[in-house]
């Protein structure tokens, strides 16, 4: 499959009165067209400054992009100007942003947010990008579309307001959608819900799909690929089925065990990994998972492991990657 996105040793960081935050710190990855790719992590680990980075929504001047490369069918992201950048969002490149209700615009009605991409990126005229709004709220099962379209958010509940902003990613047919965290804040039921409704499109309309998410539940079932972040690095990345069959890094395994499973004997506890995320201001010299981790050895705090081939399509950052197991550590 031909590579829609290419991402090269991407740096983003943040200057904070703490120091500088490493937040994004020599990530790359890459997504082939018609696929489905996941990041994964805990809170703060970089996945949607990730994503904001890609799309050039960094926000300055505390924040910016210090290196590396985003390549879209080729074409570095980052070395171009703005009036190109505007091209690209939203008519190449969509995305569901985390928080709909902060994401859309309360002073304007959802049909105005729905129609002014398309007129915009496709030239539409008002009334054809109306048409096409009424078609698309209807495409993500939002009931009578036609009068909906003159209401604002506040009028929706959370898992409309996120259908509302899968719709406006498709307003204007990209051919990646980046969906970051798209089910938080919402009800287990309504996530499913949600979930299906973008796999669904994604297969339906021919996009390709990354999801950003701390949910491995999501990964399991939608995802082809896997990235695993942590503290602002790719630690691990392998297809789904490998990830789950046999991790290799122990924070992918600390992840996994800390969800419950109904297909493994009931246990009264769930094994949390242990300790706090790092400083991402003070990162340590060695791995920056070496304080909570069950695996490491001296090498560990010294040295920090790069991304490293396991086996056939599955790289670790672990110096100790053939010793990692699913076993429970007691």
């Amino acid at each position: 499959m031909p590579t829609l996105l290419e991402v090269q040793n991407l740096r983003t960081e943040f200057a904070t009165r703490a120091g500088v935050v490493r937040a994004v710190d020599d990530v790359s990855w890459d997504v082939h067209e018609g696929e489905t790719v996941a990041l994964v992590g805990e809170s703060g680990c970089g996945k949607s400054v990730t994503a904001l980075s890609i799309m050039r929504l960094v926000s300055g001047p505390a924040g910016r992009i210090v290196g590396g490369r985003v390549l879209w069918r080729g074409r570095d992201l980052l070395a171009l100007s703005e009036d190109e950048m505007r091209g690209v969002r939203g008519r190449e490149i969509g995305m569901i942003f985390q928080e709909p209700m902060t994401s859309l615009n309360p002073t304007l009605t959802v049909g105005r947010q729905l129609t002014e991409g398309p007129e915009i990126h496709l030239g539409m005229t008002p009334a054809a990008a109306r048409a096409q709004a009424v078609e698309l709220l209807a495409l993500v099962d939002i009931a009578d579309p036609e009068r909906r379209l003159g209401q604002y958010p506040y009028q929706f509940s959370g898992g409309m307001r996120q259908r509302i902003m899968i719709a406006m990613a498709l307003a204007c047919n990209p051919s990646l959608v980046l969906a970051d965290e798209p089910t938080t804040a919402l009800d287990v039921t309504i996530q499913a819900q949600v979930l299906e409704l973008l796999r669904d499109l994604s297969r339906r309309l021919g996009v390709t799909l990354v999801i950003i998410t701390h949910n491995l539940g999501v990964v399991a079932r939608y995802a082809d690929r896997v990235n695993v972040m942590y503290a602002g690095r790719i630690v691990e990345r392998a297809t789904a089925r490998a990830l789950y069959a046999d991790p290799r890094h122990p924070y992918t395994v600390g992840l996994l065990r800390s969800v419950p499973r109904l297909d493994e004997p009931r246990r009264e506890k769930l094994d949390p990994i242990e300790g706090r995320p790092p400083d991402l201001a003070r990162l340590p010299p060695g791995c920056a998972f070496a304080p909570r981790c069950a695996f490491r050895v001296e090498r560990c705090t010294a040295e920090r492991p790069r991304l490293a081939r396991v086996r056939d399509a599955h790289e670790s950052a672990c110096w100790e990657a053939a010793r990692v197991t699913r076993a429970p550590a007691h």
